[in-house]
């Protein structure tokens, strides 16, 4: 997954895949990506020498993660490159286990990318079961020093964990992680955020950007058993891509983290 600023200050979350290897580090502080941005993805407009960028790379049959954010240095017809300033790795908690394979579609057939301005059926039913999504955010000041970049984070819960208010507001709980909060702390400096949504089954892409708030405290956050706070998104805009996930994935396997947790 890649998290990535567009020129209005807009977060997006976009996602490569490629044959294992498509990632590869010469050294230390370079990671190569053989992998180019889906149709549709906002990453194919963002993408651009010098640009930051945060990556989180997700191994879902083992649960395996881990964060990095950077710069890219170099752009190239079928991938780019990224000098590293931060990278760690991340607990398996709430990632549902999933094995995967290329699908046998022509990658370069032309699917339909649909422009949203508000959730619809199709977009409702997708959020509506999702058990997974990932969010990207960006402190991006001058003052920020080594803390500037942007950041790009899973999140997942049961089928039904994202809570849809109405056309244009959703409400995520959020459980207890690794106590970094990479994600809220920059939010609450910065409250632009980008969401996607993977549709496993269909591989329809939701991608969403919009503002942010954190709910700290107060009654709402207790009718989400496990939660510790709340998060709520409002779309500003967003693109619904058809079937243009070039995976096959098999059923779920749910994280064990989430037998504590409630159903909404």
């Amino acid at each position: 997954m890649a998290g990535t600023v567009d020129a209005a200050g807009n977060p997006w979350v976009s996602i490569l895949v490629g044959n294992p290897g498509f990632l590869s580090t010469p050294n230390d502080r370079t990671l190569q990506i053989a992998a180019k941005p889906l149709l549709g993805d906002p990453l194919a407009t963002t993408l651009a020498n010098g640009i930051d960028i945060g990556l989180l790379g997700i191994e879902l049959p083992t649960r395996r993660r881990n964060r990095l954010n950077g710069t890219v240095i170099a752009t190239r017809s079928d991938g780019f490159e990224v000098q590293v300033r931060q990278c760690f790795g991340n607990c398996p908690q709430y990632i549902q286990a999933r094995r995967s394979e290329f699908s046998e579609f022509d990658l370069g057939k032309a699917q339909l990318v649909r422009s949203i301005e508000q959730f619809g059926e199709t977009e409702r039913t997708i959020i509506a079961t999702s058990d997974t999504f990932f969010i990207a955010t960006a402190y991006q000041a001058e003052l920020a020093g080594s803390a500037s970049g942007v950041d790009v984070s899973h999140r997942g819960g049961k089928p039904g964990f994202v809570r849809i208010d109405d056309d244009y507001t959703l409400t995520i709980p959020d459980f207890v992680g690794n106590n970094h909060f990479n994600t809220f702390g920059n939010l609450e400096l910065n409250p632009h955020a980008g969401l996607l949504f993977i549709d496993f089954d269909q591989g329809d892409l939701l991608y969403l950007t919009g503002t942010a708030k954190i709910i700290w405290e107060g009654a709402e956050i207790f009718a989400y058993e496990g939660a510790e706070r709340l998060l709520r998104f409002q779309l500003d805009r967003g693109y619904r891509v058809h079937g243009n996930l070039p995976l096959h994935c098999s059923a779920p396997e749910f994280s064990p983290f989430l037998d504590r947790m409630g159903s909404w």
